[in-house]
């Protein structure tokens, strides 16, 4: 931990305006969110900054690609792999678009997070083709931080603070995702599909500093009437990203005499990541229905503070349960983000706790539209850091479908 530390202070070139800046503004409301937004940009342009990362990879790179999609998906706790069947399929595996075959849909969500500090947008679109076989999608997803304050002025040369020169810039991140999906001969019953994803991504900070990355997803579906299975590899090609920096020259001057070095040209690669899921009917009574998903998600670049863990692979698992009355109304529930944490309790920051992350949910269709809901925990059972969800889903029928009998 001292490691970071130190790297979080020394490698920002906004770090020596740091403590000047909250021990002199005033503490207000504004002022609080202000500096939550400022500490969260230091964070961010500090691992930006490390130029000895050049061309390595990293164990954190683009996890905005894993905030979820669609408030069902985040209600039942991410556990989607196996049972999703909507447009938001793009992103969770796109062979389940497949089940997508009447008619286009699009389906939009927004989210705020951190006391409405970050906003998440996701929107997605999928067509199903001619041949009933297969479907193509496309999503977009945006995870910002607006209006972050820039203090690098902050300081004038005679030592005295001028706010007047603290500006507001936003860090945003970007992806596209194109998806395509295929069913193949079904054996003894068993539907069968294939899918792929291939996504564009676009970071920015600012003016200082911004990113082009590309990678591939592969993924495989199996479904009967009571069990669905699925599996996606993610970065299947690993992820790259390119990161270029931009500084004027009064602002390498400020970095230079703050004994700051000054970021140059880098890349990131993201390493491969197995999804695998399985969901199966535990319920049906009259109108009922009750299903239940498993999900595991793998990764081997390095430990992790997963619920398995080691030097080789980690396993992060979570689960997820619908139930559904008459397929219109749906009540979720799900789990998932197994961690270690210390615990609120001890004051001595010593004693560690398993922690998880519960979420519930609702649904509701009304003809060609769903309205789904989701109340998320960002952080554990024990700290309600709460987030209200909403997506909607349309299915776009043409006017002469609707007539037809």
């Amino acid at each position: 931990m001292k490691k970071v530390q130190e790297f979080i202070f020394n490698k920002t070139f906004l770090a020596p305006y740091f403590d000047i800046n909250l021990m002199t503004m005033p503490k207000t409301r504004q002022n609080e969110t202000c500096k939550s937004k400022t500490i969260i940009c230091f964070f961010m342009i500090c691992l930006l900054a490390d130029q000895n990362a050049i061309g390595q990879f990293r164990k954190y790179s683009n996890e905005f690609l894993q905030i979820g999609a669609g408030a069902r998906g985040l209600s039942m706790g991410n556990a989607q792999v196996a049972s999703v069947m909507d447009a938001t399929a793009g992103y969770w595996n796109p062979s389940r678009l497949v089940y997508i075959q009447d008619h286009p849909q699009v389906a939009v969500m927004h989210a705020d997070y951190f006391a409405g500090i970050a906003k998440y947008d996701f929107l997605s679109l999928a067509l199903p083709l001619a041949d009933k076989k297969s479907t193509l999608g496309v999503s977009f997803l945006r995870f910002a931080i607006d209006d972050i304050p820039n203090t690098l002025f902050l300081v004038e040369p005679d030592g005295s603070l001028n706010y007047n020169n603290i500006q507001s810039f936003s860090s945003a991140d970007h992806a596209v995702i194109f998806s395509y999906a295929r069913k193949v001969k079904p054996i003894r019953n068993v539907e069968i599909s294939w899918g792929a994803n291939a996504k564009v991504i676009y970071r920015k900070v600012g003016s200082f500093a911004k990113a082009w990355g590309y990678g591939l997803d592969a993924s495989f579906s199996a479904s009967t009437d009571k069990w669905k299975i699925g599996a996606v590899l993610r970065d299947a090609t690993s992820t790259f990203n390119a990161w270029s920096f931009n500084f004027t020259e009064r602002e390498k001057q400020v970095l230079y005499l703050t004994n700051n070095s000054i970021p140059v040209q880098s890349t990131e690669i993201t390493s491969p990541r197995m999804l695998l899921g399985a969901t199966r009917k535990l319920l049906e009574y009259k109108k009922i229905t009750l299903w239940g998903e498993f999900n595991a998600e793998m990764t081997i670049d390095g430990k992790r503070n997963t619920l398995i863990k080691s030097n080789l692979f980690n396993i992060d698992p979570r689960a997820g349960v619908e139930a559904s009355l008459n397929k219109i109304f749906f009540v979720r529930a799900g789990i998932g983000n197994f961690q270690k944490g210390l615990a609120d309790s001890d004051t001595l920051n010593q004693r560690k706790v398993w922690i998880f992350q519960p979420s519930i949910g609702t649904g509701f269709v009304y003809k060609n539209l769903t309205l789904d809901y989701a109340l998320t925990n960002l952080a554990n059972q024990e700290n309600p850091l709460y987030s209200h969800v909403f997506s909607l889903r349309l299915n776009l029928i043409r006017k002469d479908e609707k007539k037809s009998p």
